[in-house]
């Protein structure tokens, strides 16, 4: 549309089957383009589960994804079976403690290395993070865990989500997650849960770099 070749650039990569209820990229094109139709012209050429809710104009500098202050992850679990949300989260029929599953997330705070929880052989410089918040809450029939930090390494919320589901289910104890942080062992901790339970939810910039109501 714009007759120019572009090169895409996502505020970050989520595995095979995540979903995001909210997503930047950039790209650069020589001069201001003119927005006003431009996001119904591109819907109209996406598929059906992706959809353009807005296009800026930014400065040169900007970039969707090393700007970014902070990101917020939800994951979703059923406890009774739902045909409408077999797509969208991850079914466990036993009983879950909810309230240990908490307990377990506010040791997740304390803490800023999560090598144990990152994917084995990712080409990354430093496994720190800075969390934000995590907990657990209970949405209508539906369980979520909300997590905010100002980067996740490669599978680390659908590990961690692992580990807190093995303290719902009483597989290992809210005193166990401070050493399996602090192994730095991916073993050590929990099994990652299907992909499909995943969404990116937000990501926030500064104003002054996009001009973005953050």
């Amino acid at each position: 549309m714009l007759r120019t070749d572009i090169k895409l650039a996502g505020a970050g990569r989520t595995d095979t089957g995540v979903h995001a209820k909210q997503m930047y990229a950039h790209f650069d094109v020589p001069s201001t383009i003119d927005t006003t139709d431009l996001v119904h012209r591109l819907n109209s050429f996406l598929p059906e589960d992706i959809a353009i809710y807005n296009v800026y104009n930014v400065g040169d500098t900007a970039h969707a994804r090393f700007d970014a202050l902070e990101r917020t992850y939800e994951y979703w679990v059923t406890q009774q079976k739902n045909p409408f949300l077999q797509e969208g989260s991850y079914y466990i029929g036993h009983p879950l403690n909810v309230d240990a599953m908490n307990l377990a997330a506010a040791e997740l705070l304390q803490h800023t290395d999560f090598e144990c929880f990152s994917k084995s052989n990712t080409d990354v410089k430093t496994y720190l993070c800075r969390l934000k918040h995590a907990a657990w809450s209970v949405d209508d029939e539906k369980l979520v865990f909300t997590i905010t930090a100002d980067r996740f390494l490669r599978n680390m919320v659908r590990a961690i989500v692992g580990t807190l589901l093995d303290v719902g289910l009483g597989k290992t104890h809210v005193n166990n997650v401070n050493s399996i942080i602090k192994s730095k062992d991916r073993g050590e901790a929990g099994t990652s849960v299907p992909a499909k339970g995943l969404y990116l939810t937000r990501v926030i910039y500064p104003k002054t770099t996009l001009n973005l109501d953050g």
